[in-house]
């Protein structure tokens, strides 16, 4: 997975950087084949602007923007909606017309 964190007009902390890396880590729990992700920054006049940009195999990118005066509630917020993306993203994947364990027969063995 290809990552790029971005900033315009905003110096990023380590601590900020380490944060957005630990959260792109953690969309691996979904199991999809997320190819990019593209973390782009920019201070605006009041506020702070922060756009996830995952690019996902066989299915269409994932755009999530954030906007709000405070960086840090700015990331947790996108980061957040991001997750919640991909979740109905994987919810859609998944079969959900496959038979339960009570309707399999069970093999005889000999």
């Amino acid at each position: 997975m290809n990552v790029q964190i971005r900033a315009k007009e905003i110096t990023l902390t380590p601590h900020v950087n380490d944060h957005i890396a630990a959260a792109i880590e953690n969309f691996k729990r979904y199991h999809l084949d997320i190819t990019t992700v593209n973390v782009m920054i920019t201070k605006e006049k009041l506020n702070v602007n922060v756009e996830f940009d995952m690019h996902i195999a066989h299915a269409q990118p994932v755009v999530i923007s954030h906007s709000d005066a405070d960086l840090d509630t700015a990331i947790d917020l996108a980061i957040n909606r991001a997750n919640k993306a991909l979740e109905r993203l994987h919810d859609k994947s998944k079969d959900h017309h496959t038979s339960s364990i009570r309707d399999m027969e069970i093999a005889e063995t000999e």
